[in-house]
């Protein structure tokens, strides 16, 4: 959504125009958005100014202002007059009050508490940290941003589409006289992402020109947008099941909750869906749906294609830990690559707020007596030890309750682990597990649900827990490696040893390992027979992934009893992603990926862990968590895991695709995919022609069928792309949901941008249909 900018060039009229437009614009959407009259929306549209901080030296004065679509910000410097940038409220991840961003910690007073405020972005965007004249222009900032990125996120479907397509209409008014002429309307449709040729544009203008005056205006631009915005796949389906006097009633509709979407719902479901989504008063007083109506119910969450009894926990959380696939992130500290991005404590919260469950800090010494966290021989900046540990605590549970393991690569002397020690204890307080649960030796995990809000400590310790529980001081002075030398294969054994020796671990910081004790790996059967159950080993991507390939079953049965952390190859300096479905598929439960690089691999990982609540623990099917199965991804024998099944897909049309180019005069060429990612032989991926210069409302029609014969661990995912014969294609939207996760019928697909954010309106219309197998 875009807004007036105004003209280099203009005259006094034009001016009093544009004004009187600018004023009217600003109250519509503060209506739209609930918040007519508000005096902390009329704040911000007002504009102030803000002490922008960058660093200890860089602290300059902004003019910051809402644009009148009331959701656009610039700022501009007051020594230039000039517009420097926007972002929109869609961009915002969360407002923070306060000095609580390191920027603000480190270069401003505590005298500026009240006064300080931070603006943190979605995806790799900087965050803006900001001071306000005043602790009460600081709180009408922030009330106010928080109001409009509230109320634009509670608005429905319909009124987001409204909200943009009058918002383009406004800058497409390039004389600003409410009027549009056939030019000013070509521009309008391009500026939303339809290239129309000069036949089709003039077609479309004549039918809305009732007056015949050569511009529409007032009621004739209320019939443009109905035009627009016309849906014929949804009059087909509605004209199917409308049954009583063209309108839905209660039976129609359930007839068709019950024979298309295939939903266990009954006249009470029905009528409450009625009740919910008609727009028409008159119809919902008679119990009737009108074909608005039904759009709307169609584009809320019980319209999507994600099952929404699966958006909270509902999976069985009282097994053991390592019976479940558990989210976990590398090198969390970095927000890019790992030679020279930047470190913060904003990668933990990032993590964290999106479900992440196992954190990696990698731990040196650093000045002043103090541990520091960043990627060692590397030009990456490093963050203190204490205040990675409090970000954590502050955020750890904020989205999941579920327990957070905190991977520890040690590298610190002796003196600094016991400081590390003292930081976790003091800080983390009783949430921090220190001792086995329950008063016997445990021979197994506890579960998920009994370690709510707490935290695991994963590092070498000195000895075996059962002598620390039964208080006999037995543990030797056992050497430690990082995890990554676990297991390179790159130095001999005799090279190994003599490096462990070097690195020893203070009693202190053993003492707090007590689930997840890091050890080599030295063959499954070396494990089977010396290992116990909270001894865990990491491997390198590579590894992993041959064993995954060759001796997938052992690796299947080891995961049954023992936890496994597959983490990235070091080759990857740019911080890219492995394919994480072959480990899911061999039982592996902490596969660690980048979370701060967009992928692919991303992508499907915020699939898998899209359901359960976003908890971060998804459990494993029964035959990944048993120890005598036979289950083998790669051969695929008979068993209990094979449930074939028919996926029909399909692609009905496109809604509000966003632009790849932002030159007035691009419009993208969509193409859709539909892929399968699980067992090899389910693997699969289909695509459907490109629609020509329309990513506002494309309609493609066409049908795939899949076959999957293990849907437990399949993943379906959506990609839309721009269609370029000459190069690759560029990237528009995806969405990844798990196979058992799908919803039949008549389905909105919502799109997910390169970083996995949602789009507000981008989004995909489909009709699912999953049957078992002949």
């Amino acid at each position: 959504m875009q807004c007036v900018r105004r003209q280099h060039v203009r005259t006094k009229s034009q001016d009093l125009l544009y004004s009187a437009q600018i004023e009217e614009a600003a109250r519509d959407n503060m209506r739209l958005l609930g918040l007519e009259g508000d005096t902390d929306l009329q704040f911000l549209l007002n504009g102030g100014d803000l002490l922008k901080v960058r660093s200890s030296s860089w602290k300059k004065i902004r003019y910051f202002k809402l644009q009148e679509d009331c959701k656009t910000l610039w700022h501009e410097s007051k020594k230039t007059l000039k517009s420097k940038q926007t972002f929109s409220v869609e961009d915002i991840e969360a407002i923070r009050t306060g000095r609580q961003t390191e920027g603000l910690k480190k270069y401003t007073g505590d005298a500026l508490e009240g006064q300080a405020f931070s603006i943190l972005f979605k995806g790799r965007q900087k965050c803006l940290d900001l001071i306000a004249n005043s602790e009460d222009e600081a709180k009408k900032w922030i009330s106010g941003l928080e109001k409009v990125i509230s109320n634009m996120n509670n608005l429905s479907p319909l009124k987001k589409t409204e909200h943009w397509i009058y918002s383009c209409m406004r800058k497409s008014d390039k004389d600003f006289d409410k009027k549009m002429s056939p030019k000013e309307l070509k521009s309008f449709l391009q500026s939303i992402n339809i290239e129309v040729d000069d036949d089709y544009a003039k077609i479309l203008f004549e039918k809305c020109d009732t007056s015949k005056s050569g511009f529409i205006e007032g009621k004739e631009i209320e019939r443009f947008y109905k035009i627009l915005t016309h849906r014929e796949e949804i009059d087909v389906i509605y004209g199917e099941y409308a049954k009583t006097g063209s309108l839905m009633s209660v039976t129609d509709l359930l007839n068709f909750l019950l024979n298309e979407q295939k939903d266990s719902a009954s006249e009470s479901d029905a009528l409450q869906l009625i009740d919910k989504y008609e727009l028409d008063e008159d119809a919902k007083a008679k119990q009737l749906m009108t074909k608005d109506g039904f759009l709307m119910y169609l584009q809320q969450p019980e319209g999507l294609i994600f099952n929404q009894a699966h958006k909270s926990v509902y999976q069985d959380m009282n097994q053991p830990l390592n019976h479940y696939f558990i989210s976990s992130s590398h090198n969390t500290y970095l927000m890019e690559d790992q030679l020279k991005g930047p470190s913060s404590t904003e990668g933990y919260i990032k993590a964290l707020v999106k479900g992440c469950r196992c954190v990696e800090m990698d731990c040196y010494d650093g000045s002043d007596g103090e541990p520091v966290i960043y990627h060692g021989n590397t030009l990456t900046p490093e963050i203190l030890f204490k205040d990675v540990i409090q970000a954590i605590k502050e955020y750890a549970f904020k989205t999941s309750a579920y327990p957070v393991i905190l991977s520890l690569e040690n590298h610190c002397g002796l003196e600094q682990q016991k400081v590390m020690a003292q930081h976790m204890i003091s800080i983390l307080g009783d949430a921090l597990v220190t001792k086995p649960l329950g008063d016997k030796m445990p021979t197994c995990f506890p579960s998920p649900e009994e370690l709510k809000g707490r935290f695991i400590v994963k590092a070498k310790s000195r000895g075996k827990l059962e002598d620390r529980f039964l208080d006999e001081d037995k543990a030797a002075d056992a050497g430690s490696v990082t995890e990554e030398e676990d297991d390179e294969g790159e130095e001999d054994e005799e090279k190994k040893a003599d490096k462990s020796k070097s690195l020893k671990v203070a009693k202190e910081l053993s003492d707090l390992v007590v689930y997840c004790k890091s050890v080599p790996f030295h063959g499954f059967e070396d494990s089977r027979e010396k290992q116990s159950f909270y001894e865990m080993a990491s491997f390198k991507e590579s590894k992993a992934v041959k064993l995954a390939e060759e001796n997938a079953n052992e690796y299947i049965r080891h995961n049954t009893d023992k936890l496994s952390r597959i983490y990235p190859s070091g080759l990857r300096a740019d911080s890219s992603n492995y394919d994480p479905v072959p480990l899911w598929n061999a039982g592996c439960q902490i596969v660690a990926l980048n979370f701060q690089t967009p992928s692919t691999e991303m992508d499907l990982y915020n699939g898998l862990f899209l359901q359960n609540g976003q908890s971060g623990y998804i459990l494993k099917p029964a035959y990944l968590r048993d120890p005598a199965t036979e289950f083998d991804p790669i051969t695929l024998t008979r068993g209990p895991w094979l449930n074939q099944k028919n996926l029909h897909v399909m692609v009905i049309s496109g809604q509000q695709l966003p632009k790849i180019n932002e030159k007035e005069y691009s419009v993208v060429d969509p193409i859709v995919k539909v892929q399968i990612h699980g067992v090899p032989a389910d693997t699969n991926e289909k695509e459907t022609a490109y629609i020509a210069n329309n990513g506002f409302n494309p309609m493609w029609n066409e049908n795939f069928q899949f076959e999957v014969c293990v849907p437990d661990l399949a993943l379906v995912r959506f990609l839309v792309e721009d269609h370029d014969s000459t190069s690759g294609n560029d990237f528009i939207g995806q969405y990844t949901i798990p196979f058992n996760s799908l919803k039949n019928g008549y389905r909105h697909v919502p799109l997910c941008n390169q970083n996995g954010d949602l789009m507000s309106s981008a989004r995909l219309f489909v009709h699912i249909m999953v049957v078992d197998s002949e």
